[in-house]
């Protein structure tokens, strides 16, 4: 679907209001007006860190409210948005990720930093391939309500049972062989409903990491998973010749990032002392209100 900046016919009655239509056009996408684009860019920014799914919320909320289809365009500038959230909230992090990657990097903390590139890269070529071989799967048969309901419910009782059974006094280092499990995990993000960070940080859990230890990996596995999801989105962009620059991206990308970032500082502020049954609450009570919607 091509984007531009018009959206459809301004009907107003004072002079005044043709200047707010008119404003409200230019930072629409062509079925999209400002309120949607702030909500759904809302919804990605809180959603996407925390283990209840963006995907499934974005398409709730859209499928609720009666939004048309947001287009490719927006879904990949509310992602960078995120993607910037994440990036600056561990920007030392992988400052020192960088050096150590540099000629001549040594010393412990240049160890620990290749360290951890490398199991980042080992957790991603799960989801990675998985994204490559299914992609028409996940976009087509599975972004269906069904399988949200079903994925909210069993995954919100995967992860009430893997918080249940992690010791707080025990925090395993992530190995390659441990990042390949969260990875292997990860791929199954791909099904709406599932949850990236819910998955990875439930795989963190029973792998024997601390609630914060598997919040912060899972986090910056984000990075690249993002960056392929946003760059494959960007390709498809540029193939369709429907790649533009308007007004209403750079709204989308400063609230998603905005919420991102404030979502991911409190998360893992609180994680310790909340621990995950907050979000086993809420992902069994949108499941029920799912199952008895659908049935």
């Amino acid at each position: 679907m091509g984007l531009s900046s018009g959206g459809g016919p301004c009907r107003f009655s004072k002079p005044e209001d043709g200047d707010r239509c008119r404003i409200e056009r230019s930072w629409s996408f062509p079925t999209m007006n400002l309120l949607q684009i702030l909500i759904l860019a809302l919804v990605q920014g809180i959603t996407e860190f925390l283990p209840i799914s963006s995907s499934a919320h974005l398409i709730l909320t859209s499928q609720w409210l009666g939004y048309p289809d947001q287009g490719l365009g927006f879904d990949v500038s509310i992602h960078l948005g995120t993607l910037f959230a994440v990036c600056w909230y561990f920007r030392a992090q992988l400052r020192d990720l960088v050096r150590a990657w540099l000629p001549g990097a040594r010393g412990e903390n240049a160890i620990e930093s290749r360290t951890l590139g490398w199991n980042i890269i080992v957790a991603t070529v799960p989801v990675a391939l998985a994204g490559l071989f299914f992609a028409d799967l996940v976009e087509g048969p599975l972004r269906d309500v069904r399988v949200i309901t079903a994925t909210t419910l069993f995954y919100a009782l995967v992860l009430w049972w893997a918080d249940r059974s992690s010791a707080s006094d025990r925090d395993t280092p992530v190995t390659w062989r441990i990042a390949l499990w969260i990875g292997l995990a990860q791929a199954l993000a791909l099904i709406p409903g599932t949850s990236r960070s819910g998955i990875t940080i439930t795989a963190a859990l029973l792998l024997g990491l601390s609630r914060s230890s598997a919040s912060r990996f899972s986090f910056l596995l984000a990075i690249p998973t993002i960056v392929m999801a946003g760059g494959y989105g960007i390709l498809q962009l540029i193939l369709r010749d429907e790649l533009q620059f308007l007004p209403g991206y750079v709204l989308a990308i400063a609230v998603s990032a905005l919420a991102g970032y404030a979502c991911v500082a409190l998360f893992l502020r609180w994680i310790e002392r909340i621990g995950m049954l907050p979000f086993v609450y809420y992902r069994l009570a949108l499941g029920v209100f799912l199952a008895l919607g659908v049935l």
